[in-house]
């Protein structure tokens, strides 16, 4: 059975990709699990310098899903390809580094770093994170184009754009960044989310407001995906939201993502792309379909 996919003129074995953020700088990851079921892996995101990220309590549950309020610690890109670049081109997977500033000019700096390292084969540009201090670039369409322009030309390599779903209109935001030349959406990244510890009374995230994750977030998520392809049918978009079997793949590929990202389930299953790749290819022989690129919008309006 065919398992590859297109996704921007790039062909994945797999239309499974490791999300960031659940899967470290990848190199760690792949001790405790295969990465031959994924067609990509993305690395935590990384800034020109090194960020401290938010105190503790950063994570909490909330019912199946989760709320994260991390706020992108790293070490900055320099110490990150020191330590890990090294190992990239050994990995079973193609390695794409997932981008992140506080302006424009970070974006840009962080992919000119990356653009000519071996074994990274494509930079997220990670628009959307809900626990930054500053507003969140992909609320507006002109902002999200314009890091999208920069980083555009400061790397060769493909581009991913990483959307929100707080966004007031996200297709305008996703025709914005296509126009600013980025080569597919990533829909989508964590929503806003809050709660609150009731022996404490206090936040359940140091922050307050953080990012919500998991399960709860698919339906969301692939009201994304769909208004999105139903809008622009021929731009690429990697779903990513609540993935925990082979059935929720194909929902996102029918609903319009050439792709799926599986992220938070690897929390409490570091292999669980080996399952649902299993659960995709049986699912796809029961009903007599010869590939997982030929449910892409395939579910249609009634």
């Amino acid at each position: 059975m065919n398992m590859a996919v297109e996704l921007g003129g790039n062909e994945l074995r797999s239309p499974l990709i490791a999300a960031s953020g659940t899967v470290g700088s990848v190199v760690e990851f792949a001790e405790v699990a295969s990465l031959r079921p994924y067609g990509a892996a993305v690395a935590k995101s990384v800034a020109p310098v090194a960020w401290d990220g938010r105190k503790p309590p950063r994570m909490a549950p909330a019912g199946a899903s989760m709320l994260n309020g991390i706020g992108i610690q790293n070490p900055g890109v320099e110490a990150w390809l020191q330590e890990f670049a090294p190992s990239f081109a050994d990995l079973d997977v193609e390695v794409w580094a997932s981008a992140v500033g506080h302006t424009v000019a970070e974006f840009a700096r962080v992919a000119a770093a990356i653009d000519s390292v071996a074994g990274v084969g494509a930079v997220e540009v990670n628009l959307a994170c809900p626990n930054l201090d500053h507003d969140m670039f992909a609320l507006s369409p002109d902002a999200s184009a314009k890091v999208i322009s920069e980083v555009k030309a400061a790397t060769d390599k493909p581009i991913g754009a990483k959307l929100s779903p707080n966004s007031e209109d996200i297709v305008r935001v996703a025709a914005a960044v296509q126009d600013a030349g980025a080569d597919w959406v990533v829909l989508t990244n964590t929503a806003w989310g809050f709660g609150v510890d009731i022996d404490t009374r206090k936040p359940l995230l140091s922050g307050g407001v953080g990012g919500y994750s998991g399960v709860g977030l698919k339906p969301i998520a692939l009201r994304c995906v769909w208004e999105v392809h139903q809008s622009l049918p021929g731009f690429p978009i990697v779903g990513c939201g609540g993935v925990r079997s082979g059935r929720n793949v194909v929902e996102y590929l029918m609903a319009g993502a050439s792709a799926v990202q599986i992220g938070s389930t690897h929390f409490a299953e570091p292999r669980a792309g080996r399952r649902i790749l299993k659960e995709l290819k049986r699912w796809l022989r029961q009903n007599n379909e010869s590939s997982p690129a030929d449910l892409v919008g395939t579910a249609s309006p009634w």
